[in-house]
């Protein structure tokens, strides 16, 4: 019983995985009938899919056969310390720096964008359980270069942690420009925090000399029992002049990335969740495993792609560090070069050479400049 309460506790606040609640009673105030995936209390996926079963009994299982299970002095990471001084004064490369988890930084056209940022030390709602992190963000809150744009893909705690939004939106030099998914920006007015965009699934955004499109994922959103998907969720695709790239939040498999696909003919970058994806009986519908990852990968034509979601916290049954080494052998199941789809070390900078997607050459991937690496970071897990 001692082990159980915490388990049950942590699986309550438990980010992304934990609360399928009943649908809220909200009016969705977006609204729009001729739109299917819209409902008059909130948002659906656009593909039929069945919906997940058992929440308790997983937590059971994970209870009593003591899964995830963690290696004698827990799990070990690489860990690099990007060259910051180096990012704050970079306006002309093209770069992308894995900070951990879903947060990226990727600096094109002279734009520093942050995807899904949480720099917090749990993603849940308490400070005092939930999921901790494994390994500390690989460039802190207060040394990131500024940041101009900042785009959120679903309200889950492991997406969006309030602590980063407020520190993001105080800034020196003024707050990142906040794209959010319909109904997220009711989050941020109550807290009276600014957002530049709110997109429904296909909207097209113009921010100077890019475009920011939302796009469809299957997945859905809660931040309590009481608001399963009131809230839309989503990837994001943007285009720079020489770079496209799509970041897919987080996902199950469906048809909605062929669709993507076809409708912008590929990129020269994705990144694509890899991790929190058992047991699959339950977690299929909302998390791809590395085969699905993929399979997602060739649907969208992608020149490269990039592993994220894992080796941070540990949502789910699947060990930490499994991921990578699962996702080796689904791209060489598929025929892939090793290089189509990678993941990187925590902290993680490399450097992409413009290249429109149509093309005769692909980004250029080594890292720069070199990484002050640490040898590994581990972090206590809590009980």
């Amino acid at each position: 019983m001692k082990r159980l309460l915490p388990a049950v506790a942590a699986a309550l606040v438990m980010a992304g995985v934990a609360t399928w609640a009943l649908d809220g009673p909200a009016a969705n105030v977006h609204y729009d009938p001729a739109k299917p995936h819209h409902t008059p209390q909130g948002f659906r996926n656009n593909y039929p899919h069945a919906p997940p079963q058992g929440f308790w009994q997983w937590q059971w299982e994970r209870w009593t056969q003591g899964v995830p299970q963690v290696p004698p002095g827990g799990w070990t990471f690489p860990l690099d310390r990007p060259d910051v001084e180096w990012l704050r004064a970079n306006r002309s490369e093209t770069t992308v720096t894995w900070i951990g988890h879903a947060t990226a930084l990727i600096q094109v056209a002279g734009v520093n964008i942050l995807t899904d940022p949480v720099f917090g030390d749990r993603a849940s709602p308490v400070s005092f359980a939930g999921p901790q992190r494994w390994v500390p963000p690989a460039i802190a809150l207060g040394d990131l270069p500024h940041i101009d744009v900042v785009l959120l893909s679903h309200n889950h705690y492991d997406h969006l942690d309030e602590d980063s939004v407020r520190g993001l939106a105080a800034q020196p030099g003024g707050p990142p420009r906040f794209y959010v998914p319909l109904g997220v920006d009711a989050w941020f007015k109550a807290r009276d925090l600014p957002v530049h965009a709110t997109m429904d699934w296909w909207d097209r955004v113009d921010d100077g000399g890019l475009a920011v499109h939302l796009v469809p994922a299957q997945h859905w959103s809660a931040r309590s029992w009481w608001d399963r998907n009131e809230t839309l969720w989503g990837g994001f695709v943007v285009e720079a002049p020489g770079f496209r790239f799509i970041y897919t939040g987080d996902t199950g498999y469906s048809r909605d990335f062929a669709d993507i696909g076809r409708r912008f003919g590929g990129f020269d970058l994705a990144l694509i969740p890899v991790g929190s994806y058992a047991p699959r009986w339950f977690m299929a519908a909302q998390h791809v495993d590395p085969p699905e990852a993929v399979q997602i990968h060739r649907d969208l034509a992608a020149k490269a792609s990039l592993g994220v979601h894992w080796g941070t916290f540990a949502l789910t049954d699947e060990p930490l560090d499994e991921p990578p080494a699962k996702l080796r052998e689904a791209v060489a199941a598929a025929g892939l070069p090793p290089e189509a789809f990678e993941v990187w070390r925590h902290g993680e900078t490399r450097r992409f050479a413009a290249a429109t997607i149509r093309g005769a050459t692909t980004a250029a991937d080594a890292p720069v400049p070199p990484s002050n690496r640490q040898a590994s970071s581990t972090r206590p897990m809590v009980r």
